[in-house]
């Protein structure tokens, strides 16, 4: 049975027994999900039950109710993860503050240095990296956010060890023993008895030093050095660390060039934490999750795990104006009673997702190991290919996604159907915009000075007779789709070819992307055209865009 490790490194995560009032099928759904993170986020549903040892028709009740929150889909015989996993992440991220407050001095020092710097946390025995500002080379660090190593792996361990007691050592000692190889690490090279044999030597020097050098623990050829930053009670709450490669520099040239800029970091960090937090500390309350919740039982009956998904709702409930949350608001922000609350957060308080601190609950960094990592490799076009094959499988005509390239719309993503008369367009085939539905509709989302200055230098020939040429008649043409939010383009590019185009925008309103649904001229006129494709295109788009806004709210989604 494959298991992820940092399931064993929780207060009461696979040894002890769940406490009474701990809710079985939450257990069940998060086993579930963690089983498909940790196997690149796709896996056959059988295979997802022997790994979890939970009976068949459990696991396609959890399956279809994750499905209808729209955390995963179920593409015929396997379980795949769906970008909205992702605001679980998106909850802790925004709760702890570090990405937000502390991610733009880490860019800093990274743009400072030209090397890749990281925030890392502590995650039980190992650490979870929460933010990254890497430099693009040919040999650099590849790691995600919600991506997990061992402690002993890497200069920010040694930092966090410091403060491990006794209860923790055994839990690190049993991982060990268990897993020498860090086979349960999938994202670092297995076998490197090296980094446990000097685990306490360099906890020792980091303890002396205030800081940590990495060696090539993680892999060959990576050096890092890493500094703790503190919160204003005087706790390590993260580690800043400055990667390099071996052709760059080693650990004695790393020290000397990037420690001194790396505390004048982590000062300005510990002031930006030290800042109280502003806003109000108990969010307004929405009983749509839980009345939400109660409609989807009632339309699926059994199939639908209401405990689950409340479950889930509770871990939805933080944010960066409230870290630290009581029942109360809990109960509040979700709209569920304070019952149905607290059971889940002891669930969730029992598996490691949540922390409490007097009253008040947290989620930990084990939130992130729940897919985020995996799906914060996801690229616009993976985003949006189930939504254009839903919209084909809706409208039965072909429906591509396109982004600006120069004055050109190139293909990013397609979903062809199937006609005797259909288009022959493929991923990467590229058209002149001024001429194309989704071309019109990125040039109408640019700014309006640089949307003119684009017009003045583009060629407008005549592809077709039906081709717009004037430039005057073009700047309207924009202009109306400007306001309209959508593009017909009949038979411009191409004699018989009509096609009808929204914008995808990202979170601040930007058109990043267009869609379109293509069609053949002579199947019907331009009006019962738009009369009947434009809502559905633009019910496709919104949930492309919704997708990518909960993905691109802490990682950076491209649109190629």
């Amino acid at each position: 049975m494959t298991t992820d490790v940092s399931a064993h490194t929780h207060a009461g995560a696979g040894a002890a027994a769940p406490p009474p009032e701990a809710v079985g099928p939450l257990i069940r759904g998060l086993a579930v999900l963690r089983e498909l993170a940790v196997q690149e986020g796709r896996r056959p549903v059988s295979e997802l039950a022997r790994a979890t040892r939970l009976a068949r028709a459990t696991v396609d009740r959890v399956l279809s109710t994750l499905a209808r929150i729209g955390y995963v889909r179920v593409e015929g015989r396997e379980a795949v993860l769906a970008p909205r996993l992702m605001e679980l992440g998106n909850a802790y991220l925004a709760a702890c503050r570090l990405t937000d407050l502390l991610g733009p001095f880490a860019d800093r020092l990274a743009d400072t240095l030209d090397e890749s710097v990281s925030l890392a946390v502590p995650d039980g025995d190992g650490v979870r990296f929460v933010h990254q500002a890497p430099r693009r080379r040919a040999m650099s660090l590849a790691f995600r956010i919600g991506d997990l190593l061992p402690a002993e792996r890497g200069a920010p361990g040694a930092l966090f060890a410091g403060a491990w007691g006794k209860r923790e050592w055994e839990r690190w000692r049993e991982r060990r023993e268990r897993d020498p190889d860090d086979t349960g690490f999938p994202v670092v090279p297995h076998g490197n008895g090296d980094a446990a044999a000097t685990f306490e030597e360099r906890i020792t020097a980091a303890r002396r030093d205030g800081w940590s050098l990495d060696d090539q623990l993680i892999e060959p050829g990576l050096v890092a050095i890493a500094a703790p930053v503190r919160d204003a009670e005087g706790r390590r709450v993260c580690a800043v660390s400055v990667v390099s490669h071996t052709s760059r520099h080693d650990t004695g040239s790393l020290r000397e060039s990037v420690l001194g800029p790396v505390r004048e970091t982590v000062q300005q960090m510990e002031q930006a934490l030290a800042t109280p937090v502003t806003g109000t500390s108990v969010p307004p309350p929405v009983a749509a999750d839980a009345s939400w919740a109660r409609a989807s039982k009632h339309a699926l009956g059994p199939e639908f795990v209401e405990s689950l998904a409340h479950g889930l709702t509770v871990l939805t409930a933080f944010g960066h104006d409230h870290p630290g949350l009581s029942l109360t608001a809990i109960a509040g922000a979700t709209g569920l009673t304070r019952a149905t609350a607290r059971r889940a957060l002891i669930t969730l308080d029992h598996l490691g997702y949540v922390t409490t601190r007097g009253r008040l609950f947290a989620p930990t960094p084990r939130v992130l190991g729940l897919g985020f990592s995996r799906l914060a490799e996801l690229t616009l076009p993976q985003i949006a290919q189930p939504h254009l094959v839903s919209l084909v499988e809706r409208v039965h005509e072909s429906a591509s996604m396109t982004v600006l390239t120069g004055n050109d719309i190139q293909y990013v993503a397609r979903v062809p159907t199937v006609h005797i008369m259909s288009v022959n367009i493929t991923v990467g085939t590229r058209f002149p915009a001024y001429a194309t539905s989704m071309g019109r509709v990125l040039l109408a989302g640019l700014p309006r000075q640089e949307r003119t200055a684009r017009l003045a230098a583009i060629p407008l020939a005549a592809l077709t007779r039906h081709t717009v040429t004037s430039p005057q008649h073009l700047a309207a043409v924009l202009d109306e789709v400007a306001r309209d939010g959508y593009a017909l383009v009949n038979e411009e590019l191409e004699e018989g070819l009509r096609s009808l185009a929204v914008p995808v925008r990202d979170r601040h309103g930007q058109v990043v992307a267009a869609v379109n649904v293509s069609l053949h001229a002579a199947r019907s006129t331009p009006e019962h055209s738009l009369a009947a494709l434009l809502a559905p295109l633009g019910e496709a788009a919104a949930a492309i865009e919704r997708d990518l806004h909960v993905a691109n709210r802490y990682t950076s989604v491209s649109v190629t």
